[in-house]
């Protein structure tokens, strides 16, 4: 790598802090004119919105949702397209985060799979507390994976965090339980009638 290409790489994760700066100081104006639950709620919708549109296009880069019959393997996939979801909204330079496939619901009867997501570094966490506004703050976690399942075409059973760095926690552990298959079914088709 040249040091035009190191130096463009610096400048573009700079933009990034800076941009995440701004938001954590948005966010504060507006918690501190309209009160913190409002902060939360506006974050949290505009940040679901972007998760849509981040998911619809790793969906369409990525093809139709996988419909193997292997719901191990069929996860798997869904599991990578969350990781390009998260490295596309969030640089790895500014989180540090990892998911697995715990449940892969190949049991008789269930009909769900277990996606966890593991972060332990979230740089918006850090740029809200140097802003001044952690006490109150509502993480947008569910809401940015409720997004990313929408663009994805994903039913999510369950969406829900674990523990949170937020909370003090190591590690945000954050379940994203999916309806598997993953693929839609066909549509039926219906009988031509005589007329």
């Amino acid at each position: 790598m040249s040091a035009d290409e190191v130096n463009q790489r610096a400048q573009t994760v700079e933009a990034y802090r800076l941009w995440w700066q701004h938001d954590a100081h948005w966010y504060q104006g507006v918690a501190s004119r309209f009160g913190q639950q409002a902060a939360n709620e506006i974050n949290a919708e505009a940040l679901r919105k972007v998760a849509v549109h981040v998911g619809q296009r790793v969906g369409r880069r990525s093809g139709p949702l996988p419909d193997s019959g292997d719901n191990g393997k069929d996860l798997e996939e869904l599991r990578r397209r969350y990781d390009e979801c998260g490295d596309r909204m969030f640089p790895r330079e500014l989180r540090n985060a990892s998911t697995e496939v715990e449940d892969k619901g190949e049991e008789e009867g269930e009909d769900e799979g277990l996606i966890v997501l593991t972060l332990r570094r979230n740089f918006a966490i850090t740029m809200v507390r140097m802003a001044g506004s952690l006490e109150g703050y509502r993480c947008p976690c569910t809401d940015i994976h409720a997004g990313w399942s929408e663009g994805l075409g994903v039913t999510l059973t369950e969406n829900r965090a674990e523990t949170c760095l937020r909370d003090g926690d190591k590690a945000c552990r954050l379940l994203m339980r999916v309806a598997t298959p993953l693929a839609p079914p066909a549509p039926a088709s219906s009988p031509a009638t005589e007329g």
